[in-house]
């Protein structure tokens, strides 16, 4: 499938999704759609382990969302005299569902944030399953409240399972960016490469769980996921249910036969 902004390279069950769009790196309708298609077919590729995100342009992840997009569309809006009840919700956008799907989708995403990636760019990250941040003259966060709005794609709510709402309250009400150490010090970005090497970083975080069972993979991944937004309880229920599912598995019977005959070794 051809896309106009995103750049796709793929080496067996790992693919490296690259945006591009001169001259700034800004998302768009265009990076949203093109998002929609791509993830929604590689979300359906059982030969698919890992997706890593990256930016295409040098010194940008994903700038942040046009401005001039949501300027027109909050002029066209207003010109038809649209009003918003705050009790009654919005439905979910074609955004909304691009990065839900991130983490719902059986393939692990890694956001290799090589560049300046703030706003919807920083969201996107923030709705990956893992960040590899890169040391440069490079700003992550959210400043949209110095624009009177709110990070509306997933921000407010995704940083503060992240961070806890002490720190998301910091950030967010003060617009205020971070650079790539500062994340890491956060546990915004799980790993910190040195300039220029977030993308190889990535791909070998990526290889290693590509590496590992893919069933079990997915249904880890889904836990984690789970334990965001369950109480405990209903989390420990699924994790044993999960567990007895995968201890049947013709998967885990082999790999434990291998390690009680000193072929397999879990340590390394």
């Amino acid at each position: 499938m051809a896309y106009s902004q995103l750049r796709i390279e793929r080496d067996g069950g790992v693919l490296v999704c690259a945006f591009h769009n001169p001259p700034h790196g800004y998302m768009d309708r265009v990076t949203v759609e093109e998002l929609d298609r791509f993830t929604a077919e590689a979300e359906q590729d059982g030969a698919l382990r890992v997706i890593v995100f990256c930016g295409g342009l040098p010194g940008v992840f994903i700038r942040h969302y046009s401005v001039e997009e949501l300027q027109a569309l909050a002029e066209r809006l207003r010109a038809r005299g649209t009003a918003v009840d705050p009790e009654t919700p919005i439905p979910e956008r074609q955004i909304d569902r691009v990065f839900n799907r991130l983490g719902a989708m059986p393939q692990v995403t890694i956001a290799a944030m090589n560049g300046t990636a703030m706003g919807g760019g920083f969201e996107l990250a923030l709705a990956c399953d893992l960040r590899v941040g890169e040391d440069g003259e490079y700003r992550y966060g959210l400043p949209e409240v110095k624009l009177g709005i709110l990070p509306g794609a997933g921000g407010t709510q995704r940083l503060t399972r992240l961070v806890g709402p002490g720190r998301a309250m910091e950030l967010i009400l003060q617009g205020r960016t971070l650079s790539p150490a500062e994340a890491h010090r956060l546990g915004i970005v799980q790993e910190l490469a040195p300039f220029g090497g977030a993308v190889e970083l990535a791909r070998r975080i990526a290889r290693r769980i590509a590496a590992q069972p893919a069933r079990a993979v997915a249904v880890c991944k889904g836990l984690i996921h789970l334990a965001t937004r369950t109480p405990l309880e209903t989390g420990l229920a699924q994790e044993r249910t999960r567990f007895l599912e995968l201890l049947l598995s013709d998967t885990a019977l082999e790999r434990m036969q291998e390690m009680n005959r000193g072929a397999r070794d879990i340590t390394a």
